[in-house]
């Protein structure tokens, strides 16, 4: 993480003193932010065992396309997560959303990401965490670190969750997507991006500065 300079965001005020303009920062989460996948290990954590075996009776052949390439990831996680969370309780899920992220994901954080996301802050910027990772665990993770979301955010009907995405899953174009719906890029003198993989790659080119696998690019 080299090169890191505040940009020149400041604005001269109605009153004439010079006043501080917030930058965006924007960052993938897993494989960015964590050192595993948080995803996966979620489904596993948050799923009983009577369901992850007769769901894996229903969606093998989705994990067989997947791993043999033919299927991507953004269209694999829907389904599994439709499997994994339909008809569950919101209130239920979300307690073993507090649990993971106080007994995981507190273990997986990359300690130098999470020093830049601090610096961020510190700086007075907007931060995101804009992911394909799910609502329950993401948001406890980022109310306590302060930080805004958004993701791929599980449908709720009355108490119980659907399994089904609200805006479909948070990858791709559809970060780009979740971005112009939340916000005006415009009112940023720059924006940083971080990512890891090719999903990433839309939010990144939104970006002033962009940083993929923890390497500033040019």
């Amino acid at each position: 993480m080299s090169d890191i300079t505040p940009s020149n965001s400041a604005r001269i005020s109605k009153a004439g003193t010079v006043t501080k303009q917030a930058n965006l920062a924007l960052f993938d989460f897993d494989g960015t932010l964590t050192s595993q996948d948080a995803y996966t290990a979620f489904l596993f954590y948050a799923t009983p065992k009577y369901r992850l075996v007769l769901g894996m009776l229903l969606v093998w052949p989705v994990v067989l396309l997947y791993k043999m390439g033919k299927l991507p990831a953004s269209k694999t996680r829907p389904i599994l997560s439709r499997v994994a969370f339909w008809q569950r309780s919101v209130n239920k899920v979300n307690q073993i959303a507090e649990r993971y992220n106080q007994e995981f994901l507190s273990q997986v954080i990359r300690p130098n990401a999470l020093e830049r996301l601090q610096w961020h802050q510190q700086q007075g910027d907007d931060v995101y965490v804009v992911s394909a990772s799910l609502s329950p665990y993401l948001q406890a993770w980022c109310e306590q670190h302060g930080v805004k979301l958004l993701c791929s955010e599980l449908e709720q009907k009355g108490e119980r969750y659907t399994g089904r995405y609200v805006y479909g899953d948070c990858s791709l174009e559809n970060k780009v997507k979740a971005i112009q719906r939340s916000l005006n890029l415009d009112d940023y003198p720059k924006v940083y991006a971080y990512g890891d993989t090719y999903e990433d790659r839309p939010m990144l080119a939104l970006a002033n500065e962009r940083y993929f696998c923890w390497r500033k690019e040019a």
